[in-house]
């Protein structure tokens, strides 16, 4: 058994927090990440004076704590990203989808599983360059309320402004002073062209209506096969006919969902119609 703070779980233990996370969330976790899941959780006994893993999954199924289950998902799931991630994404939308996208039309992009916001406001600099005051808007979604929470805000620790380019920095980034010193804020007109709201990328989301492009990066592996097809079944639903679907580098989704065919390897396109 591994131990964390004299605090140990059993493998029937993990066992459950393993089905529950598929259930919530759709992610394997596999017995590599035991005392991951050990060393996160017992801070939950802890505030909630229980005494094993055991009774803190009852705890869970409980409906009176519908918010430690968002806690949960908080803690067992993976929030890494940074600006401009993978840039060749980018240039394909600026070359390839802007260069080629309907007039008049408002064009919609997708920051799927968007973490703490920087993908959203990374695609929403590049289209504030290329397409100013044309009809455009970003939307964010994850699963994890804190973390959208974060994105909302649009403030992060000045070490996040690396990835930016110079000329994004000065545009749309304010350094922060007085109690927000260290930090770089995402300037309001920015913000306010990028949505965040939570969503589960497993399910669909009708009401977040049609996207011309989707970004869902490095996202897909921790997925079993199955989930992945649920997921890029869900995926293609929202897409436009001829909109486009990115994924990360080391991911693919060839043969998952009827109609999207691969561009070039990590890029996809839905069939247009006709």
């Amino acid at each position: 058994m591994e131990t964390y703070a004299n605090t140990e779980i059993s493998d029937q233990e993990f066992g459950q927090f393993q089905g529950l996370i598929y259930q919530l969330a759709g992610i394997n976790l596999p017995p590599s990440k035991k005392a991951m899941v050990c060393s996160r959780l017992a801070k939950r006994l802890r505030a909630h004076r229980l005494q094993s893993f055991g009774d803190y999954y009852h705890l869970l199924s409980l409906q009176h704590h519908a918010d430690e289950v968002k806690v949960l998902i908080d803690l067992l799931t993976t929030h890494e990203t940074y600006f401009f991630r993978e840039m060749a994404h980018f240039d394909f939308l600026r070359e390839q989808v802007l260069a080629s996208r309907s007039r008049g039309r408002t064009l919609r992009v997708w920051s799927a599983a968007s973490s703490t916001g920087e993908e959203a406001y990374s695609i929403a600099m590049l289209l504030a360059e290329q397409l100013g005051g044309a009809a455009w808007e970003v939307v964010g979604t994850d699963i994890s309320s804190k973390v959208i929470a974060t994105a909302s805000e649009g403030v992060y620790p000045m070490e996040r402004a690396k990835g930016i380019p110079q000329r994004y920095l000065e545009r749309f980034c304010l350094r922060g002073v007085g109690r927000q010193e260290g930090t770089f804020i995402i300037d309001d007109a920015l913000r306010a062209r990028v949505r965040f709201t939570t969503a589960n990328i497993c399910e669909p989301h009708p009401e977040l209506g049609a996207f011309d492009v989707v970004f869902l990066r490095n996202v897909l592996i921790y997925f079993d096969q199955e989930t992945k097809r649920q997921v890029a079944w869900c995926i293609a639903r929202q897409l436009q006919p001829g909109g486009h679907f990115m994924v990360g580098h080391a991911e693919s989704i060839n043969g998952m969902a009827d109609g999207i065919q691969m561009v070039r390897p990590s890029i996809y396109r839905k069939r247009a119609a006709g």
